[in-house]
């Protein structure tokens, strides 16, 4: 079994909830360039991974500091599917993806580096996307810088 190392993820986050709290609700309380927050809803944000795993990284987050979703409605998850849909085609309509990965880590067993406020990734996916930069060099090679990544994708929630 191979393993992936991300050493600065969570280097990031515990410095950051042992000075600030949680990383989301501090999110909530910036400017939505600051804290890179692409669309606001009425019970859920998308901000964009500040450390992504590949170009368009996004976040669905509620505003509530909530650890799991079965403590949210129906109604406030039909928000957060709705949210992922208007996600999937800002992002294939930008970046033009081969696919996603979409899930959640809920728990530290289940590898939630925010474990107290849960929050779904939507991973866009190209063909080739692992290459050996990542893996020999410990190194993501992205095509766009952050900055140009959430003009892009702002700009289109906006719309």
């Amino acid at each position: 079994m191979k393993y992936l190392s991300a050493p600065w993820r969570w280097e990031f986050i515990s410095k950051f909830k042992k000075n600030n709290g949680c990383v989301f609700c501090q999110a909530l309380t910036k400017e939505d360039h600051d804290s890179l927050i692409c669309y606001r809803g009425n019970k859920f944000f998308i901000i964009l991974n500040k450390y992504p795993y590949s170009t368009g990284h996004l976040l669905i987050t509620p505003n509530a500091h909530i650890a799991a979703p079965e403590e949210m409605t129906a109604a406030d998850l039909l928000e957060m599917w709705q949210l992922t849909n208007r996600s999937l085609t800002i992002l294939k309509a930008s970046f033009h993806p081969d696919g996603f990965n979409i899930g959640m880590n809920i728990g530290n067993a289940a590898g939630a580096g925010v474990k107290d406020h849960f929050h779904q990734h939507i991973v866009p996916r190209w063909q080739g996307d692992a290459n050996f930069m990542a893996v020999v060099g410990d190194t993501r090679l992205l095509s766009y810088d952050l900055e140009t990544v959430f003009n892009t994708i702002r700009s289109a929630f906006l719309k």
